[in-house]
């Protein structure tokens, strides 16, 4: 009985894993080469942000992707020192340019103000839903 109870979970296991390969794309898909357009998270992840000025007005502290793979959003934090009165702000991916310098270095750039980013709605990340939402809506219970 053991037996085949262990061969319909394995089973079943296996039917879930084969439907969830079919429905996000060719199972063992493997590249050989990384494509050309490609990018790293590092190139957004805990790097300053800055404006037209190359004055610097927050930090990447989060990189929003929908279920697609698409980047929607980053979260900047911005103010504060060491982090102590920092507060994160929601933009759209769009609104950040990577620029290139002297040493071919990127580094994203906003069309805004440091101002403009600690007047704009904040955000927290609640660790039991693991979303972003509203710095003033209550924990999730």
């Amino acid at each position: 009985m053991l037996r085949h109870l262990s061969g319909a979970l394995l089973g079943v296991a296996l039917s879930a894993s084969l439907a969830h390969a079919q429905a996000s794309g060719t199972p063992g898909e493997i590249l050989t080469t990384i494509p050309a357009e490609a990018g790293t998270v590092t190139h957004w992840y805990k790097q300053s942000v800055y404006d037209p000025s190359d004055a610097k007005i927050g930090e990447i502290a989060d990189v929003l992707v929908d279920k697609g793979g698409k980047v929607q959003a980053l979260i900047i934090g911005v103010g504060g020192f060491l982090g102590v009165g920092e507060k994160d702000v929601a933009v759209p991916f769009n609104a950040v340019a990577f620029k290139s310098k002297d040493n071919n270095k990127w580094y994203p750039v906003m069309t805004t103000t440091k101002d403009a980013l600690k007047n704009a709605p904040g955000f927290k990340y609640d660790r039991s839903s693991m979303t972003w939402m509203a710095e003033n809506t209550p924990p999730a219970r």
